[in-house]
């Protein structure tokens, strides 16, 4: 088991801005009288997101304070759970999946290429826009490897395509998330292989399946291998 601890340098106090600590408060409001604390999770990955990406120990002790627990109960969560960062982190937080199908399929020369490209693991370059860490799985295994940079998956990856993933981004232009490859969602890479005839479909009154039409791809500059596709959510 890992071991985390709260940052070595601190700020010296936190509050939610005016916005944040009226939604905190309704977001309180929701849990009847003696079960505020169940608000926990909620206000804590508020606060991380108004201080750009990490928890302070200021921060966690605010939100004890407003939730009427223990320090001690908040500095549990934070430390048990790795969604929450006890240190500053980049701007843009690159996590790549280290565990067994990412692996297999090349997750050590992606973290080569953080190494190269940001610097040690759980530190932030020298710009102040990026930082990495490796994870366990994120549930992306067909389109290993993969990483998730901030709250988007990006997949299919190569160190090339990573490295224009990050170039990208310094420049201040977003990447579709989802395969990088040219692959469609989680198919397989060479394409549809199964029910590929047309006349499975001859009578079929629905209509084709929905589309993304509308969808803006931000960067001009097309990825070292394939184009990218639709984005998905998870």
């Amino acid at each position: 088991m890992s071991v985390r601890r709260l940052a070595a340098e601190q700020p010296e106090d936190f509050a939610f801005t005016p916005e944040n600590l009226e939604w905190a408060k309704a977001e309180i409001k929701k849990y009847p009288e003696g079960r505020q604390a169940s608000a926990v999770l909620s206000l804590l990955w508020r606060a991380q997101e108004q201080m750009g990406g990490w928890i302070s120990e200021p921060a966690l002790r605010y939100v004890a304070d407003m939730l009427g627990m223990a320090y001690i109960r908040v500095y549990e969560i934070v430390t048990f759970y790795t969604m929450f960062n006890l240190a500053p982190i980049g701007r843009h937080y690159v996590q790549v999946c280290g565990t067994t199908p990412c692996m297999l399929r090349g997750s050590e020369d992606i973290m080569a290429t953080c190494r190269k490209r940001i610097g040690p693991r759980d530190t932030v370059s020298e710009d102040g826009l990026f930082s990495w860490t490796e994870v366990e799985c994120l549930g992306a295994c067909v389109n290993a490897p993969m990483a998730q940079i901030n709250k988007y998956y990006y997949e299919d990856l190569t160190p090339e395509i990573l490295e224009h993933i990050l170039d990208e981004l310094k420049a201040g232009r977003e990447i579709p998330p989802g395969p990088q490859d040219g692959r469609q969602a989680s198919a397989p890479t060479g394409g549809p292989n199964t029910l590929t005839n047309p006349a499975l479909y001859a009578n079929d009154p629905s209509g084709p399946e929905p589309g993304y039409a509308g969808t803006t791809v931000m960067s001009d500059t097309p990825p070292p291998s394939g184009k990218n596709k639709k984005p998905r959510s998870r």
